[in-house]
């Protein structure tokens, strides 16, 4: 996630970006972050694309956060708007921007960290992580790319989606643990997690890959991971749908 910090605060500048890292770091998401000290120096640098979601202040010197999110709005309806003020009066004339979210100063770590997982659960899911040591080295690697892990006594045997093949030291719990609950990932059985977007059908008490990999699905359960899957794949559609329609509002 890519996010534009636009305040002619210093103080409040290096305070979000603090908690930006910080969040990135608790949930595993890569996260930039780009300082504006002010609307000029945000909208002479800003291009249609170049953001995901951008931290407006509303007062400031010289152009407003209002005014700078209007010119914002005339390039780019896709990228989502979060305002930063002292004051409630401006609300109205913050959501005519079509604005994702107001936060009102002094603002605190957790309101921050509740848009931001907002911001995450919106936004495609393409820049989650995972850091895994393997052969002595730190590797990262992101939440799309892994389509099954399996345990293997103290180990996991990670399996991507170009089928090449990971092994590391760490319990199925360590790895539940590292990707937050994200929920295109579904244990299918004891030691088994499977990522919901590989999955290509569920035949005979088994789910299949699109590796071809089959992988016996927890009898009990059964119904209750194929509708999870199910479940999966219709909030993805909605959420591209919510997307697609956020990148159609018109400007202004």
């Amino acid at each position: 996630m890519k996010i534009a910090l636009v305040d002619d605060e210093q103080k409040c500048l290096d305070e979000i970006d603090r908690l930006c890292q910080s969040f990135g770091e608790s949930i595993g998401c890569s996260i930039e972050t780009v300082p504006f000290v002010s609307g000029e120096t945000f909208l002479e640098s800003f291009a249609s694309g170049g953001f995901d979601l951008v931290f407006m202040d509303i007062y400031m010197e010289g152009i407003d956060g209002i005014s700078a999110a209007l010119q914002l709005r005339r390039q780019d309806n896709y990228c989502l708007l979060v305002f930063l003020t002292s004051s409630m009066d401006f609300m109205p004339n913050a959501f005519s921007c079509h604005a994702f979210e107001y936060i009102t100063k002094p603002f605190s770590k957790e309101r921050i960290f509740d848009v931001l997982l907002d911001a995450v659960h919106v936004l495609p899911q393409d820049s989650k992580y995972i850091e895994l040591t393997i052969d002595r080295k730190c590797v990262r690697i992101f939440f799309n790319e892994i389509a099954s892990a399996v345990t293997d006594a103290h180990y996991l045997n990670i399996t991507l989606a170009d089928s090449e093949k990971l092994r590391c030291r760490m319990t199925m719990p360590e790895f539940m643990d590292k990707i937050k609950g994200d929920t295109r990932f579904i244990s299918v059985n004891k030691g088994i997690t499977v990522n919901a977007e590989y999955i290509l059908d569920f035949e005979k008490g088994c789910c299949i890959m699109e590796s071809g990999a089959r992988f016996p699905l927890r009898v009990r359960d059964s119904a209750k991971i194929e509708q999870m899957t199910r479940d999966y794949h219709f909030e993805n559609i909605r959420k591209r749908q919510t997307h697609s329609a956020r990148r159609s509002v018109p400007a202004g």
